[in-house]
């Protein structure tokens, strides 16, 4: 599917892969709508690539609903999703203090999982609406592209990432589901699946700590550029055979125990 002259949304992008993701979509001529909890962060990360910002928290599918009408009276129907929103929780099942746990799994369920759901949901109703695009000779009758955000966790959990591993996984797992429901529509779905990337959540991690967690990344050893993560979405947007698949993006990275 051609990027250029469609619109496209891309949730948690006001930094990190979304925001790589958007700036990728938009020099590839797309008009891009940045969804991102904070409202100055999404137009400020819009304002530097020309698109629009929009703050919404993905957990709210009333919330989704809202800004996916508002994004289709004012730009057009999205044809393009990416959901990169996400939050990165860790705790144990079984904390040294005794605690119960039940509140932050859920949490992570709600943003990670049900977040994505709701943006998918609710895209692919806009989609489904829409008539299909007439790219150059394309006799598929393509509606549209949704990428998910998944992570290796969803394989390779660690001590501390229940929580994260399962909602991840959740992502993961409805891709196929979701792609064969969805292909009727000629709606694409897809996941990636990244391992270790440079983003707000890894740029706080100690120099010792960063050396051996990178003693696990085989080729390249270092962490992600998230314009890595950009390239790939690209890729899949614009190659009609990738559906219905989990790419891991992690340079063959297997992560360890904790």
């Amino acid at each position: 599917m051609e990027i250029k002259g469609h619109v496209a949304v891309v949730t948690g992008a006001a930094s990190g892969l979304g925001f790589a993701t958007a700036k990728r979509l938009a020099e590839a001529g797309a008009t891009v709508a940045i969804l991102d909890l904070s409202g100055e962060a999404a137009a400020k990360s819009a304002a530097e690539i020309g698109g629009t910002g929009y703050a919404v928290d993905v957990s709210d599918a009333s919330a989704v609903e809202a800004a996916f009408t508002q994004i289709e009276s004012e730009l057009g129907t999205p044809r393009i999703v990416v959901s990169c929103a996400g939050i990165g929780t860790a705790g144990r099942i079984l904390p040294r203090d005794g605690s119960l746990t039940i509140d932050t799994f859920a949490k992570a369920l709600n943003v990670n999982l049900l977040g994505t759901y709701a943006v998918m949901n609710i895209a692919a109703r806009a989609m489904a609406a829409a008539d299909p695009i007439d790219a150059d000779g394309d006799a598929d009758g393509a509606r549209g592209v949704i990428i998910n955000t998944s992570s290796v966790a969803f394989e390779d959990g660690q001590i501390g990432q229940a929580a994260y591993s399962a909602s991840k996984g959740g992502v993961a797992s409805m891709t196929l589901p979701a792609a064969r429901e969805l292909a009727r529509f000629g709606i694409r779905v897809m996941a990636i699946a990244p391992g270790l990337f440079e983003t707000a959540m890894s740029a706080g991690l100690p120099d010792d700590i960063r050396a051996d967690i990178l003693k696990n990344v085989p080729y390249p050893s270092r962490m992600g550029d998230p314009d890595e993560y950009a390239r790939l979405a690209q890729a899949i947007v614009e190659n009609p055979m990738l559906n219905g698949t989990v790419i891991r993006l992690d340079a063959a990275a297997r992560m360890p125990i904790k």
